[in-house]
């Protein structure tokens, strides 16, 4: 009974590096929920009050999920965090380049 609930609010898409579970017809992925919720505190309420398209029902389904499948996602979460730094180390942001430019000008 729980899994179809759970699916009724949960889709597994296809995407770089694997599936992605996120909220049924939005870009929400679960990780998103679990950061905002587990990482940056907000509360159910607060994480729909910011995304006006989701419910308390997909926040807490995607909570549900995250905790049946937590090894994956916290795993999925530190893979993309780590990507992210070593995209900031190697890649210099156009507006970077060009106040270096201006400095040396």
């Amino acid at each position: 009974m729980m899994a179809n609930v759970i699916q009724e609010h949960i889709e597994i898409v296809p995407g770089a590096g694997g599936p992605k579970p996120r909220i049924v017809g939005h870009r929400i992925r679960v990780q998103d929920v679990v950061i905002w919720h587990e990482k940056l505190g907000m509360s159910p309420d607060e994480i729909v009050h910011n995304h006006h398209t989701i419910t308390l029902a997909d926040v807490h389904a995607a909570l549900a999920y995250y905790w049946d499948h937590r090894e994956d996602i916290e795993r999925t979460i530190a893979e993309e965090q780590a990507l992210v730094q070593e995209l900031r180390k190697t890649n210099v942001s156009p507006l970077q380049e060009k106040l270096k430019r201006h400095r040396r000008g």
